[in-house]
């Protein structure tokens, strides 16, 4: 398949969209880009991080403890909080999608991808920052990161490593370069090794037309 983008735009200009998380808020910084990339509504990840945190001891949970992980599912939820309180036209849903189909949904103008990857120890996932062929995951403890997906170029190489599918990513404040992983590291940390199941999890985060936003809120939907 030929190369896609997010909203179709150069590499240099995607990246522009990633900002350093401090803390465990890699999933908090890839919603604010990706409502950023869809609405043109820009929040502080640092100051949502504190809301959600707040939430939390109030009762409504968007993390599963202050400052800790946002499974992909309480990003939809956040997401959707946001659309509800901030009045903004978008719709998160969680589904479990294939590795295939990922190209085919970048190639959507309306719609953004949260990707969360989660392995055990020893076992983490590469991660490339542009051209380099240096890992900047090279961790050999469990863990879990979220990142939007922002690109698809089978040309991709960093260094001798064929490296498809590219990300924003929280690691670097703006760009040029995404950051960037290969076929089957992807295929093997996008599953929720935590749980029974291997589930490949996405957040698919919409813009709404006029019509489908003001439906939303006359069905009232939950968050």
């Amino acid at each position: 398949m030929r190369s896609v983008s997010l909203k179709s735009l150069p590499e240099a200009e995607l990246a522009a969209f990633q900002t350093h998380q401090s803390g465990n808020n890699c999933a908090v910084h890839a919603i604010t880009a990706a409502v950023k990339l869809l609405v043109g509504t820009e929040f502080s990840p640092e100051a949502l991080s504190t809301e959600v945190d707040q939430h939390w001891r109030h009762g409504r949970f968007y993390r599963m403890l202050p400052g800790w992980a946002v499974t992909p599912g309480m990003q939809a939820r956040l997401v959707n909080f946001l659309a509800r309180t901030r009045n903004l036209p978008l719709q998160a849903q969680l589904k479990s999608l294939s590795v295939e189909t990922l190209p085919t949904l970048l190639q959507e103008d309306n719609q953004a991808l949260l990707l969360t990857l989660t392995w055990l120890p020893s076992k983490a996932p590469a991660i490339y920052h542009g051209n380099s062929s240096v890992n900047s995951n090279a961790t050999r403890k469990a863990g879990g990161h979220t990142m939007l997906l922002a690109a698809y170029n089978p040309e991709h190489r960093s260094g001798n490593h064929s490296t498809p599918w590219g990300f924003i990513n929280s690691w670097i404040q703006g760009g040029p370069d995404l950051f960037w992983m290969q076929d089957n590291d992807l295929r093997n940390a996008w599953n929720v090794v935590f749980f029974p199941l291997n589930l490949r999890l996405s957040v698919i985060i919409k813009k709404l037309s006029y019509d489908e936003n003001e439906t939303d809120k006359i069905t009232n939907r939950p968050c």
